[in-house]
């Protein structure tokens, strides 16, 4: 069984979006898919609202294989009955958050008591880069102080950081965060090392589908010197126990 973690629908190009996953599941025999619509770093609430829009859709056309994310952007003033709508209405079953704040920012905190509420986890886009920062792109230190806040929830941080080596290090020690390693810049020996620091039961099998090779997060987790029962918990059954009875239907 295979669990991604961390795809998407490009609000530039949602029907291939869609086909690029499509295919990747059809290809690889991967059982269930969690996605989230990004187009702009700080989008507006119609943008949001259009986003989510496309997510719950193609969760509707393939019911059991699709689940979603609520994109949301702290900033708006409309993030909390936008998430609402979308856990209670629309039966999404996680939060998305990108780049339009650094994640313990203070608009995050009313977001992150309501993923405790619903009892829903949060994917963090965090990812280190030697240049071109983005303004709020979050860190590990950024992901870090917000576990530390809210010690009750379930946080999932994305990429593994993309630089492993320093990321990592600061959640090394905080159980209530998970890591995927999808489109990070990827080294052979990324996974091993994240599961050295994090234990295995912490890491989550992601690929950033479609703009990124499912293949090359796909071979990590065949090629990482593992055995079958941390390659199995990779794959899929740490997803199950992050997104509870909702990850397995």
């Amino acid at each position: 069984m295979l669990i991604d973690v961390h795809t998407h629908l490009w609000g530039t190009c949602v029907e291939e979006s869609k086909q690029g996953i499509l295919s990747m599941c059809e290809t690889f025999g991967i059982d269930k898919v969690y996605v989230s619509g990004l187009h702009t770093y700080c989008p507006d609430e119609a943008e949001v609202t259009r986003l989510n829009d496309y997510v719950v859709s193609f969760m509707r056309e393939h019911p059991g294989l699709v689940e979603g994310y609520c994109y949301l952007n702290p900033r708006n003033a409309n993030s909390l009955s936008e998430l609402r709508r979308r856990i209670e209405d629309d039966d999404m079953c996680g939060i998305k958050l990108w780049a339009s704040v650094f994640c313990d920012d203070p608009s995050v905190n009313p977001i992150a008591e309501q993923a405790i509420h619903y009892d829903i986890p949060v994917l963090v886009h965090t990812f280190h880069k030697a240049v071109d920062q983005l303004p709020n792109e979050s860190l590990g230190e950024n992901m870090a102080a917000l576990a530390r806040r809210y010690p009750e929830a379930r946080f999932i941080m994305a990429h593994i950081g993309a630089n492993c080596l320093r990321e990592l290090r600061c959640v090394k020690d905080l159980p209530n965060v998970w890591a995927d390693f999808s489109g990070s810049i990827s080294h052979a020996d990324d996974l091993e090392y994240a599961v050295r620091i994090l234990g295995v039961d912490r890491i989550l099998f992601g690929s950033d589908m479609p703009d990124l090779a499912f293949q090359t997060s796909y071979g990590q987790l065949l090629e990482a010197d593992l055995t079958e029962e941390e390659r199995e918990k990779i794959a899929w059954k740490n997803a199950a126990d992050v997104f509870k009875r909702r990850s397995v239907k």
